[in-house]
């Protein structure tokens, strides 16, 4: 099952997936998962990106999948949703401080060719960044949802004595 981690500076979960069930799923639904999963990455990198508050790492998870639904009968849109989002991937990793993941061309390539391990390499960055950003204790417990944040710390009182301060009545 997949763990659950709260994206820092969002309200958004993300969630660190096992790259061999990412594959096994998408050839088991016959690629139903596999379209699923893409919008999903591309929408855990859109959330980083705001919450980093930057667009460099995309902004609509629906108009990537489009491309590579049915964009792909015209073939060119779906070649440039998979490069960018191996693009906005590498952004998210800058963003998150995680150390330099595979170069996105390079990635591109290995999707073109051999699309279960570009899925794998993918999924594997895609749980560093994650991984990063969410930091120490940054993770939820399944099936429990994202604690609000703490409140903010009263001020604090002077102490009793102080010029000015009048002592406490009792």
């Amino acid at each position: 099952m997949a763990e659950e981690v709260q994206i820092r500076g969002s309200n958004e979960l993300g969630k660190i997936r096992n790259p061999l069930g990412v594959i096994g799923l998408t050839f088991i639904t016959l690629g139903i998962y596999g379209i699923f999963w893409y919008y999903f990455v591309n929408k855990e990198l859109a959330e980083i990106g705001r919450a980093n508050n930057t667009d460099e790492a995309g902004t609509s998870p629906g108009t990537s999948v489009l491309a590579v639904t049915l964009g792909a009968f015209i073939i060119v849109p779906a070649f440039l949703s998979i490069y960018n989002t191996c693009k906005r991937q590498q952004v998210a990793a800058r963003l998150t401080g995680t150390p330099e993941l595979m170069e996105p061309g390079l990635l591109f390539v290995i999707w073109i060719f051999v699309s279960p391990v570009a899925e794998y390499i993918f999924q594997s960055n895609q749980n560093k960044a994650l991984q990063a950003q969410a930091g120490a204790g940054g993770q939820i417990p399944s099936g429990q949802a994202a604690a609000p944040p703490p409140p903010p710390p009263a001020p604090e009182q002077p102490a009793a004595g102080q010029p000015g301060q009048q002592p406490p009545a009792g």
